[in-house]
């Protein structure tokens, strides 16, 4: 596998740009009000730039880099990686068929090298066939309302385009699912679709990338009963693991204190979860049963 990293998408240049204004600013003494004041924002828009959550004006890095009195080598890298970070991203293309938090997010995943997740539901979508896709797209709650036929065949073939992530020739990233028992027994889509998705899975694990592990119902309770959880990891300097949280109608990236409580849950579910070796063979008997 070759292990070059990709070019890092427009999300990572703005986490990279952010980190960098924040620590310039630290550095300073100067506070997030006071620099505010100089581009005329607030102190929750500071807080969005500097986490890379919100896109930066040219004119606004150039006050801020006055204002930090940043070095040349600072000021044109900077520069530099806020203009490379306006271009459009590929999946901004399916804008109109998926909900805005979510444009965020993709951004993440295709900059991450390390994917880390807990699906307790269903199967992880960097896993999932098309046919398996298409029947969870269609329970999904900003996909049901006035979707139309054309509008969830987008939506899968954005879902299947996110799986490049995985087999990219240059730093493909490495996955880390942890699945549910509960997901793998639910026939999503019919036994046929779920005998295929299961079938996929086994091919996908034998990728030195994709790494699985199944949360047995004999492993009792566990931290994570409210929901999925991922972790990305990202290796451009200044970009700290991200932790995304997705909810019925929204998502949310806890940080500081918080982000860590759910990194420690990941770490307590992988120790819970069978091993890569056992989870596949389990897999195996389940389409044995099918």
């Amino acid at each position: 596998m070759d292990n070059r990293q990709p070019e890092p998408g427009p999300t990572a240049l703005r986490m990279q740009v952010g980190s960098r204004l924040r620590e310039l600013r630290e550095a300073r003494g100067i506070s997030r009000e006071e620099a505010g004041e100089r581009i005329r924002a607030s102190n929750s828009k500071m807080s969005r730039l500097e986490r890379g959550r919100h896109s930066f004006k040219t004119r606004d890095v150039v006050d801020l880099l006055e204002l930090y009195v940043a070095d040349e080598e600072d000021r044109e890298t900077l520069l530099a990686l806020a203009q490379q970070a306006k271009e459009p991203a590929w999946w901004q293309a399916y804008s109109d068929v998926i909900p805005s938090w979510f444009g965020q997010y993709l951004g993440l995943e295709q900059s991450a090298t390390v994917i880390r997740s807990y699906e307790s539901q269903v199967i992880p979508a960097l896993l999932q066939t098309p046919d398996y896709a298409r029947a969870a797209v269609r329970l999904e709650p900003h996909a049901a309302q006035d979707a139309t036929s054309e509008d969830i065949e987008r939506r899968i073939e954005l879902r299947m385009a996110r799986q490049d992530v995985l087999r990219r020739e240059v730093g493909a990233a490495t996955l880390w699912a942890i699945i549910d028992e509960a997901a793998l027994r639910r026939p999503l889509g019919g036994r046929a679709v779920m005998h295929d998705q299961l079938e996929r899975l086994v091919e996908l694990s034998e990728r030195p990338n994709v790494n699985i592990q199944v949360l047995p119902f004999a492993a009792g309770g566990h931290p994570a009963l409210g929901g999925p959880i991922t972790v990305l990891r990202f290796t451009e300097d200044h970009l700290p693991d991200t932790v995304y949280l997705e909810h019925l109608s929204g998502a949310s990236y806890p940080e500081k204190h918080e982000a860590i409580v759910f990194q420690h849950i990941m770490n307590s579910l992988a120790v819970q979860a069978d091993q890569p070796g056992d989870s596949i063979a389990f897999v195996k008997r389940l389409l044995a049963e099918s």
